[in-house]
């Protein structure tokens, strides 16, 4: 395992790239929240970058977040789910975390309003678009980004903060963020929804997508190294 003084090197590299990638597009670092993949990481690695004072946390895979979840929760972390999300794990992982970022289906927007109504509390989302139509990623296309949005911000208890991808990998990585952007400005116009939310930027990429606008970027290896 990488140890902790490793870790909070990157994380502090990381977040001062996040800072002048900021600076350049002309914003304010502090509209952008640094979310750590902790996929396939050791708890120490997060407890590591806790310690350095990360405070945001992403698992893809449900049963990983809540195994992680129940064994570190200090005040002040919180844990995303950025992974493809099933109707028999939504409770348990809605319940860990304060953002859900693959919203995909109306089917699972109806039990997160499910869910929120009976435990009297909001479920936080954002829908996720699959920008390259790739059938290994989750997400609805683009042009049913905004029907999706309009259904599952009427339900009750739900919240549908704005809009996630994972792009194709290629070489220029700044055009599907461009794109993200324009779509999330242009299905906020049609359906009147204010969707402050952009989730999109892995290690690689993450400076061009907070220059087009991302407020999440999902940094994994660049801060935790190697995954186990």
């Amino acid at each position: 395992m990488t140890d902790s003084s490793e870790i909070a090197e990157w994380l502090a590299r990381v977040r001062a790239t996040v800072a002048t990638a900021a600076r350049d597009a002309g914003r304010d670092p502090a509209e952008i929240t640094l979310i750590g993949v902790s996929k396939r990481q050791p708890l120490a690695a997060i407890k590591a970058a806790f310690e350095a004072g990360l405070r945001d946390i992403g698992e893809n895979h449900a049963d990983e977040l809540l195994e992680k979840a129940a064994a570190f929760a200090p005040n002040g972390l919180r844990y995303h789910f950025i992974g493809r999300l099933s109707s028999r794990r939504a409770r348990k992982v809605a319940r860990q975390t304060m953002l859900i970022h693959t919203l995909d289906s109306l089917r699972l927007a109806r039990k997160l309003s499910l869910i929120a109504q009976e435990e009297g509390r909001e479920v936080r989302a954002l829908v996720q678009v699959n920008q390259g139509g790739e059938a290994t990623k989750g997400g609805v296309a683009p042009d049913a980004a905004a029907a999706l949005v309009r259904d599952a911000a009427a339900l009750p208890g739900l919240s549908v903060d704005g809009l996630m991808s994972i792009p194709p990998f290629d070489d220029r990585p700044r055009d599907w963020f461009r794109q993200l952007r324009q779509l999330r400005d242009v299905v906020a116009a049609e359906t009147g929804i204010a969707l402050p939310e952009l989730s999109m930027g892995m290690s690689h990429d993450f400076a061009e997508a907070i220059a087009e606008g991302a407020t999440l970027v999902r940094v994994g290896t660049a801060i935790f190294g190697a995954r186990d």
